[in-house]
């Protein structure tokens, strides 16, 4: 959180990628040469090259979630020649195959390969989604062999499931807004809301180290 008129140094990480998230308020980045606005809900991927700062322009906290993401050891790529920058209202909901109903997904952010999301830039990052789950519904557990993963409960309530692998002893645990969890990989997942109430989620998934693999599905 950057108080109202705030300003961050700028810092540049060699071997760390980052995506900002702003929750609350507005502000910009100094990223490279250029100065990006930023609002509620916009999302921003910073790669390690690029030396940057946020701000806060108005008289109201600026609430950001900064992601990191070590890029030591995996294959560079060349920055993109602008920023890339969206917002979370912008991109459709959509179903996801293998997935409930119940959950509608804002495909936000994936890999530098990636054909369905919003931006494609991810070396670590495999995956920025929002889901929007309603009422009573799910994303059922499931897993991932490859990836660590962390779920953010923007708003509504609900259970989130935790545990061993497919096969093993999952708990639920009750979830609220503001309440995070980090998934190891083969870890299972999953979120069941409350009957009266639409949760929303952000999550992010990225490689476990080690686990890449080219062309592999995730």
């Amino acid at each position: 959180m950057i108080d109202p008129n705030g300003v961050c140094g700028s810092v540049q990480y060699p071997d760390e990628d980052q995506v900002y998230v702003v929750l609350e308020g507005t502000g910009s980045v100094k990223y490279g040469d250029a100065i990006v606005s930023l609002k509620k809900e916009d999302y921003l991927y910073i790669p390690s090259t690029i030396a940057h700062a946020l701000s806060n322009t108005s008289d109201m906290p600026l609430t950001v979630i900064i992601m990191g993401f070590r890029t030591k050891g995996f294959e560079e790529t060349q920055p993109p020649p602008q920023p890339l920058k969206a917002n979370i209202e912008d991109v459709p909901t959509t179903m996801v195959s293998g997935h409930p109903d119940s959950t509608r997904y804002r495909l936000l952010m994936g890999d530098v390969d990636s054909k369905r999301d919003r931006i494609a830039a991810g070396r670590v990052l495999t995956s920025l989604f929002l889901m929007e789950i309603a009422p009573g519904g799910t994303n059922f557990p499931h897993h991932h062999e490859r990836e660590e993963e962390i779920y953010l409960v923007l708003s509504g309530h609900g259970e989130m499931v935790a545990g061993s692998g497919m096969e093993g002893i999952a708990g639920r645990h009750p979830a609220k807004a503001g309440d995070a969890y980090f998934f190891r990989l083969n870890c299972t997942v999953g979120y069941y809301s409350a009957a009266n109430v639409k949760s929303r989620i952000l999550a992010v998934r990225s490689w476990y180290p080690g686990m890449v693999q080219i062309g592999a599905e995730h």
